[in-house]
């Protein structure tokens, strides 16, 4: 009766305290043949619940303040309790004195499968395996806060991004995929793990002066331009070390259609040097820098 009790009251605080996220939570089930939609929409509403209302950090935010984010999910196959799918991760970041939202994450997460009965309660303790569906998506939650903290000082997400590396380090009993280093090079393992290593400090030192740069647009854009530039000039030295790094990626598929719209108008910088080092860092958007024309 006390372990009942005690469920009870976690559950309760876990859905009663501050929320630091705004997420949208999209069940996409386009690719089912004849899906039972009422349990989809269902886990849709349970998974909005459960990522906008757990208090992440014990931290009171205004609803202003909280993050703006998305995790779309699409299912490939659904049978019984299982279901395979695919989870698209996006958050974005306001920058100072403007309307405009900086996109921070952009993670397409290809090995989302779990169990899931309707109305089973959704409930998080980072140090206990719940299931890989809690586990996937409080992991995300968790890389948001980290990423977005990021942005606004330096090193500021390692408290989330620890934790989020331990929610990867439990999930690994559930035995289901993109935990382990055998389960590929770009999945969830090697996102958290690259992120805390200190092999790709600059990379995140890059993303706080990013941002620092953008929180200047509307007061001195010259300036703010220069900044960013630099900022990306930074990635140099990792690719120096790690050429063409899976969080590098990470980072410019969050990033390359924003650098492109920064530094194709507004006053006049010398980029030359810029479009150098985005070529090398990044050679898969090599069409895009060629638009940058200042």
């Amino acid at each position: 009766m006390n372990k009942i009790v005690t469920l009870f009251v976690f559950f309760i605080f876990s859905f009663s305290q501050a929320q630091q996220l705004n997420c949208t939570v999209t069940i996409n089930t386009e690719r089912l043949p004849t899906p039972n939609q009422q349990i989809f929409k269902t886990l849709q509403t349970a998974l909005s619940e459960f990522v906008n209302k757990t208090d992440w950090t014990g931290s009171a935010l205004k609803q202003n303040e909280r993050i703006n984010c998305s995790m779309y999910i699409t299912l490939s196959s659904y049978s019984s309790d299982q279901f395979t799918g695919t989870i698209q991760v996006q958050s974005s970041r306001l920058i100072y004195n403007s309307t405009y939202s900086s996109p921070v994450l952009n993670f397409n997460d290809k090995d989302f499968n779990f169990r899931y009965t309707e109305y089973e309660p959704l409930l998080f303790n980072p140090s206990v395996y719940e299931s890989n569906l809690v586990s996937v998506i409080s992991f995300y939650s968790y890389i948001i806060l980290g990423m977005d903290a990021d942005t606004f000082q330096s090193g500021a997400g390692n408290q989330y991004l620890e934790t989020a590396q331990n929610i990867a380090s439990v999930a690994q009993q559930g035995g289901f995929k993109g935990w382990s280093q055998s389960d590929g090079l770009q999945n969830r393992y090697y996102l958290i793990n690259d992120m805390l290593s200190p092999m790709y400090t600059d990379l995140r030192q890059t993303s706080f002066l990013y941002h620092t740069g953008l929180d200047l647009m509307s007061t001195d854009l010259k300036t703010a331009k220069e900044k960013v530039k630099s900022s990306l000039i930074l990635i140099g030295k990792v690719n120096s070390v790690r050429p063409n790094a899976f969080v590098t990626r990470v980072f410019f598929d969050a990033k390359s259609d924003e650098i492109v719209s920064i530094f194709s108008g507004g006053p006049s910088i010398p980029v030359t040097d810029l479009t150098d080092v985005l070529n090398k860092v990044s050679p898969l958007n090599t069409t895009k820098w060629t638009q940058i024309k200042f």
